[in-house]
C-alpha cells in the first residue's frame, strides 16, 4: 500500500524556520515526482514545490524541496517565516512529471499543521 508521511509542522514565529519532512512507504519516492503543497482555510490548495530525478523546483520564494534517498524522504525546507505561510502542508506524489497542480497529483500524505504565530 502507497502511503505518504508528512512530519515536522508546529508552531513557529515569525521569522523563523522549520523543514517539513515525507516519508514514504510502499514505494520508492526519487521515482516519481514529489510535490510539496499548502492549503490554508478557505483557500485553495498551492504547490510551492517540487522535486524528481531532473531535479527541484520551486515555485515560491523562501521554499526549498530536497530529499535523502537512503531514507526515502523529501523535505521542504521554508525559512523566513511569515503568518501567511500558516496553513496545512502535504506532499503528494504522482509519474515522472512536476506539475504545480494538485489534480495532477495521484497519491497524498494526510498533512502537517504549521502555524506561523508571536
Amino acid at each position: 500500500q502507497l502511503q505518504l508521511v508528512e512530519s515536522g509542522g508546529g508552531l513557529v514565529q515569525p521569522g523563523g524556520s522549520l523543514r517539513l519532512s515525507c516519508t514514504g512507504s510502499g514505494f520508492t519516492l526519487h521515482n516519481y515526482a514529489i510535490g510539496w503543497f499548502r492549503q490554508a482555510p478557505g483557500q485553495e490548495r498551492e504547490g510551492v514545490s517540487c522535486i524528481n530525478d531532473g531535479g527541484a523546483i520551486n515555485y515560491a520564494g523562501r521554499f526549498t524541496v530536497s530529499r535523502d534517498k537512503a531514507k526515502n524522504t523529501v523535505y521542504l525546507q521554508i525559512n523566513s517565516l511569515k503568518p501567511e505561510d500558516t496553513a496545512v502542508y502535504f506532499c503528494a506524489a504522482r509519474g515522472n512529471y512536476c506539475s504545480r497542480y494538485a489534480y495532477d497529483y495521484n497519491y497524498w500524505g494526510q498533512g502537517t499543521q504549521v502555524t506561523v504565530s508571536s
